[in-house]
């Protein structure tokens, strides 16, 4: 079956300033090992940007730009969104399709949000998805650090059965992809 890598929302307003998610640095690290191997593997890397009308996050903006660090190639393509599943209102799902993918992977920012929903998504979509597990990175809340709402989401994801499709989590360093 073969794949995709998604690496959603992974921009500069996200891993900045007061809001920015945890572990910025470490997880564009890992994201660039991932989008290199993906590559040298001919498994395409979708990057997907949220974008807003007028909040930091707008179309252009030096905010809704690849976050510094993360490493883009010439053969990458990117889907722009404006909810938290990349699917709704874009043209994800077209481009899966015309490249025969049946199976994603996924990584970014925020995880209880665009990860989230996104995953859900894909699954509902008849899409099994690979959540890499030490690749995808949240600013917590009020309730939660961000360390608990990347291992609950990890969990949770991971032991949803009513779609049909499911999650499995793996760690970056152990992907196995398939073309």
């Amino acid at each position: 079956m073969k794949s995709a890598l998604l690496v959603i929302d992974v921009q500069q307003g996200l891993c900045v300033g007061p809001g920015s998610a945890y572990d910025c640095p470490g997880t564009i690290e890992r994201i660039n090992r991932l989008t290199r191997h993906a590559r040298e593997c001919a498994v395409p890397v979708i990057f997907i940007q949220h974008e807003s009308d007028s909040d930091y996050l707008e179309y252009g903006s030096p905010e809704w730009q690849l976050a510094n660090g993360l490493v883009a190639d010439s053969t990458d393509l990117y889907v722009r969104k404006t909810t938290p599943d990349a699917f709704l209102g874009t043209k994800l799902l077209e481009i899966l399709e015309s490249k025969n993918i049946g199976q994603l992977l996924v990584c970014g920012m925020h995880t209880e949000f665009c990860v989230d929903t996104t995953t859900r998504k894909a699954l509902a979509l008849g899409y099994p998805v690979t959540l890499v597990s030490d690749a995808h990175s949240s600013a917590g809340n009020s309730e939660l650090t961000p360390q608990q709402v990347i291992a609950h989401h990890n969990y949770t994801l991971a032991n949803i059965s009513s779609f049909g499709p499911v999650v499995t989590t793996t760690r970056s360093c152990e992907v196995n992809l398939r073309t």
